[in-house]
């Protein structure tokens, strides 16, 4: 049985020991203290179960804490909080940068969803770009 009690942080080594792939998803990344109701904005995403790339038009602080909403597949709405690790400016367009950032204070069973939902990801782009 899952427990909902968040699970230790994970290290960078671990962080890549879950398998990442880039899908199209609606996401709203705000400051963890907006309480406002965010819009959600389809996005490629880079994905794991330990945290997310994204390019954004938007500068967030590093150390900063996101609150970070997801649709999933099946209208799974999915809530997590983000540590930004690093934001990279992008030269082109102007005004872009690439923000890496991890999950924290994921519940075991919230990261077991999200688990299942990239497996998901993955057993689709298999079939789609190599199934005969």
């Amino acid at each position: 049985m899952a427990s909902d009690t968040p699970t230790p942080q994970p290290s960078g080594r671990e962080r890549r020991d879950y398998y990442r792939i880039t899908v199209l998803l609606s996401i709203c990344l705000q400051p963890e203290s907006d309480t406002a109701e965010g819009t959600l904005i389809q996005q490629s995403v880079n994905i794991s179960a330990g945290g997310i790339g994204i390019t954004l038009n938007q500068v967030f602080e590093v150390n900063a804490i996101l609150s970070c909403t997801l649709l999933l597949p099946g209208e799974v709405l999915f809530k997590s909080y983000l540590e930004v690790l690093r934001v990279d400016p992008i030269p082109y367009p102007l005004n872009t940068y690439r923000l890496h950032g991890r999950f924290i204070r994921m519940a075991t069973a919230d990261r077991e969803l999200l688990i299942r939902h990239i497996i998901q990801f993955q057993r689709e782009h298999l079939n789609k770009h190599y199934s005969a």
